[in-house]
């Protein structure tokens, strides 16, 4: 039962000068010794994702995309603060190595850490999974994630991570720009949302260092034991209102089952996957919550920012700066991503 990230040929515009990486990472990561091999992990639209092999070891390197880039996005050296501050705290995320935030080595900014071993997984409903193993891995998701929001941030040096204040009411604004700034058409859904969003943010009561992008396919699982031995892709990480990361979470269980991590009438006890219900519960335990708001409007929410990325992923294609195959068919989202945020936002009281 070991579902291995997939490794794919590296194609020519994804190409890494090995003299000039080797160079730098014998200068920078302890313990390394060449000769180094390379190759791309499938996926990663956002930041390409390469897992390297030496006599020392393997290794993850992650980086910028070549190109023009939005002001904000692709901060792979914000990620590698976060992990480097977490790392000690003992909270599941690759050992961090070094950082490189000269671009005359391999073309872009880039930060290298160590491979942990372990499943990947991808569908939700988990296919050839017992439902105690199910159940073993949700509550895995959901633990792993209260440990993250309940981790004292100002220890691991991260107090300074975010900006203050409603953290709603900075990522509305915030997406409302990525998506501005890569506005290919006019959508009627997203205009009535960019109007509506600001007007309705709920209170914020929790500050908690955020994940920003928390769902199945983006940890690493122990081979055997249903347990997270590493959190990846923090790019989107800030401090924020843990409310973000934990509806996003949950966003899986009004999302239909297509191989991703939709589970919408996947769960109970046959299929051993937990309810919503079920995982508001044992997150509001660990937590200690009395329980959780409205979730339409964080629905709402967070299927506008997947609408934002997906929209930056559509402008890529046409500024031909994505790098990944699974661009294209990203792009073609945006518009069923827009239809259903405005939905919620209805259910919400829009």
């Amino acid at each position: 039962m070991t579902e291995a990230p997939s490794i794919i040929p590296v194609a020519d515009k994804d190409r890494l000068d090995l003299d000039r990486l080797s160079a730098w990472m014998e200068a920078n990561v302890a313990g390394f010794t060449g000769p180094l091999r390379y190759a791309k992990f499938a996926g990663g639209q956002s930041n390409p994702t390469y897992r390297l092999d030496s006599p020392s070891g393997a290794y993850v390197l992650r980086r910028k995309p070549f190109g023009k880039l939005l002001p904000s996005a692709h901060a792979v050296d914000r990620e590698y603060r976060l992990i480097a501050g977490l790392y000690p705290t003992g909270f599941p995320v690759a050992r961090p190595y070094a950082l490189c935030e000269d671009e005359d080595v391999i073309g872009a900014v880039f930060y290298v850490m160590a491979l942990v071993e372990g499943r990947n997984l991808w569908d939700g409903t988990l296919p050839g999974y017992t439902p105690d193993q199910r159940t073993g891995v949700y509550n895995a998701m959901v633990d792993t994630l209260a440990a993250l929001h309940t981790t004292d941030f100002q220890t691991a040096g991260l107090g300074d991570y975010g900006k203050p204040g409603n953290y709603f009411a900075r990522q509305v604004e915030r997406w409302t720009r990525q998506y501005r700034a890569s506005e290919t058409e006019t959508m009627p859904e997203v205009e009535r949302l960019i109007a509506w969003l600001p007007l309705t943010v709920p209170d914020q009561t929790r500050t908690s260092i955020v994940h920003g992008d928390y769902r199945i396919d983006n940890m690493i699982f122990h081979a055997t034991e249903p347990r997270v031995v590493a959190v990846l892709d923090w790019e989107l990480s800030t401090l924020g209102d843990p409310l973000a990361d934990f509806s996003y979470f949950l966003m899986s269980w009004v999302t239909e089952p297509e191989g991703r991590s939709g589970v919408k009438g996947q769960t109970g006890p046959e299929t051993g996957i937990p309810t919503i219900e079920d995982m508001v519960a044992r997150y509001c335990t660990a937590t200690g919550r009395d329980g959780v708001p409205d979730l339409n409007w964080y629905f709402a929410y967070n299927l506008f920012r997947l609408t934002g990325i997906v929209q930056g992923i559509k402008k890529r294609i046409v500024d031909g700066t994505a790098s990944s195959a699974q661009a294209e068919r990203s792009a073609a989202q945006v518009y069923r991503l827009a239809a259903a945020s405005w939905h919620f936002a209805e259910q919400a009281g829009a």
